[in-house]
């Protein structure tokens, strides 16, 4: 990761993926309520901007999340004629399970913390952003509505809270810098507001 973006970047690769990912995603809202999945795609391609990525980290990031659930391995396939190897090895890297059905949560997520330490800094760049965005969407949950936030995850409050508590362990180690620390205090203050219970 760079401290910050060189030049303006942008082109229509860019504006080609954001509608690619908005039609991919349409009909999905985000765990636990109604909003359109495509905010989260859309926040986790301004935080990897602001933390300094590039034209394809910042394509990778708002496709993140395609494989996993719009398509599979076709759906990577695809990505990669469209939009080439480099957002393609991102995308993959930011999938925990490429199986069908998915392994268990627990043992999935333990595979993709280990995981992290092969990444390439690219790769990890955009996880980062898509995890720091996460945190922050939990936090604003459990400012909102409370305990009942852990209802919606697989892992419930102890399986999150031990999560994200080892992905900061982890970024720390393999991607340390601004970004990670931002995480970091994202996941601090979700340790806060779960303690209040």
């Amino acid at each position: 990761m760079t401290d910050g973006p060189a030049t303006p970047f942008l082109t229509d690769r860019f504006d080609d993926a954001l509608a690619y990912a908005s039609r991919l995603h349409r009909a999905q809202t985000r765990n636990g309520g109604g909003i359109p999945y495509v905010s989260h795609l859309l926040a986790v391609a301004a935080i990897a901007l602001e933390n300094g990525v590039d034209e394809d980290q910042a394509i990778a990031a708002l496709l993140h999340d395609a494989v996993e659930d719009q398509g599979g391995l076709a759906q990577l396939e695809a990505i990669r004629a469209r939009f080439g190897e480099d957002v393609a090895t991102i995308v993959a890297d930011c999938t925990d399970s490429h199986e069908e059905p998915k392994p268990a949560w627990h043992p999935r997520k333990e595979a993709y913390i280990a995981s992290l330490a092969h990444k390439p800094a690219r790769s990890l760049a955009v996880s980062l952003a898509d995890k720091t965005h996460n945190a922050s969407a939990i936090n604003a949950d459990l400012r909102a509505v409370g305990e009942a936030v852990w209802k919606r995850f697989t892992g419930g409050k102890g399986g999150t809270l031990w999560y994200y508590r080892a992905l900061v362990t982890a970024f720390r180690a393999y991607a340390p810098g601004v970004a990670a620390e931002r995480f970091a205090r994202e996941v601090d203050e979700m340790e806060e507001l779960a303690a209040r219970g």
